[in-house]
């Protein structure tokens, strides 16, 4: 028993060894988890079908210079913010606004992750370069304008995940479908909108705005704007997955995990309602809910991981299928 127990004690030793530079000031200030956000750019390849180990290289590279450059604006953002943040019951734990880090140095993190993806960007291929310029002008425009502008601040927020879409499209080679653009952009509003609904409850719980925007939305409004992306993400993930009589997917055999799409969107809603959220938020949240945070959905919610995961499995099995012409 003491041989068992000391074991177990020195694997758990180690395993907060391993932990402990990842929860260095440093990296929280870069928010690794929301590099998730990132993983848009695998989404072109994917959605044509076109998955090899080239593209899969490709992608990774985008994935890791959008990494660089999203990192960089949530650094100046948090420097812009700093003293809101300091007000508000979560933020105020982000490190530069709880002082761990400096704002000088996180300048100069900032100007050298943005400056690096930038110029690595532009050298391997205009494409790419162009949408992560785009993506940095976007954000520039976000962080000192659009996020205080009712409407626009979502539209942004999704024609950030555009950009990311096409700049995966613009390594790999592959071109896209206006459905898969479609579907990309009604997703990114259904989440900005439901990230804007948790930031609305937890501000009226508060009794004051933890946003300006915020006081230009109201419940009721951001319900009816939910409602219509959400058909918008369903139909044109439909229209998509019909196949390529529609200028959609090479096989029409993608409506097969059309469910899983369905399920998605519906498990997320139930995590958002208010009903549900003193029930599944474990962060300490209990009144904003996760769907304020996007990327902790896809972290922690088993439900929403294992359907990736299974939309993921079962389009990699139709493209082998479909190579192998065992479907048309």
């Amino acid at each position: 028993m003491n041989n068992a127990w000391r074991q177990k004690s020195i694997v758990a030793k180690w395993w907060q060894d391993v932990r402990a530079p990842l929860k260095s000031p440093l990296l929280a200030a870069l928010r690794v988890r929301q590099w998730t956000k990132n993983l848009i750019v695998f989404a072109a390849p994917l959605f044509a079908l076109n998955i090899n180990l080239l593209t899969l290289l490709n992608s990774t590279l985008a994935f890791s210079l959008f990494c660089a450059a999203s990192s960089s604006f949530y650094l100046i953002n948090d420097i812009i913010d700093v003293k809101a943040d300091r007000c508000h019951p979560i933020k105020c734990k982000r490190p530069i606004a709880a002082g761990l880090i400096g704002i000088p140095v996180a300048v100069a993190m900032a100007v050298g992750l943005l400056s690096s993806a930038l110029l690595v960007s532009w050298l391997i291929k205009p494409g790419l370069g162009a949408a992560i310029t785009g993506y940095a002008i976007l954000q520039i425009a976000y962080n000192f304008r659009l996020k205080r502008t009712v409407i626009l601040d979502v539209i942004a927020i999704a024609t950030g995940f555009v950009l990311r879409a096409y700049a995966g499209a613009a390594i790999s080679n592959v071109t896209l479908s206006s459905w898969f653009l479609l579907c990309t952009a009604m997703l990114a509003l259904f989440l900005a909108i439901e990230k804007r609904k948790a930031e609305l409850r937890l501000a009226q719980a508060q009794s004051k705005p933890v946003r300006a925007v915020l006081r230009r939305y109201s419940l009721s409004l951001l319900d009816r704007m939910e409602g219509i992306v959400t058909t918008g993400v369903f139909i044109t993930y439909a229209l998509w997955s019909s196949g390529p009589r529609l200028d959609g997917a090479s096989t029409r055999w993608m409506l097969l995990t059309l469910p899983l799409v369905l399920y998605g969107i519906f498990r997320y809603q139930f995590l958002s309602d208010p009903q549900q959220i003193s029930r599944f938020d474990n962060l300490g949240d209990e009144v904003g809910g996760k769907t304020e945070r996007p990327e902790e959905i896809l972290l922690s919610d088993r439900p929403i991981l294992l359907t990736v995961i299974a939309w993921v499995l079962t389009t990699l099995t139709i493209l082998l299928l479909k190579q192998q012409n065992i479907l048309a």
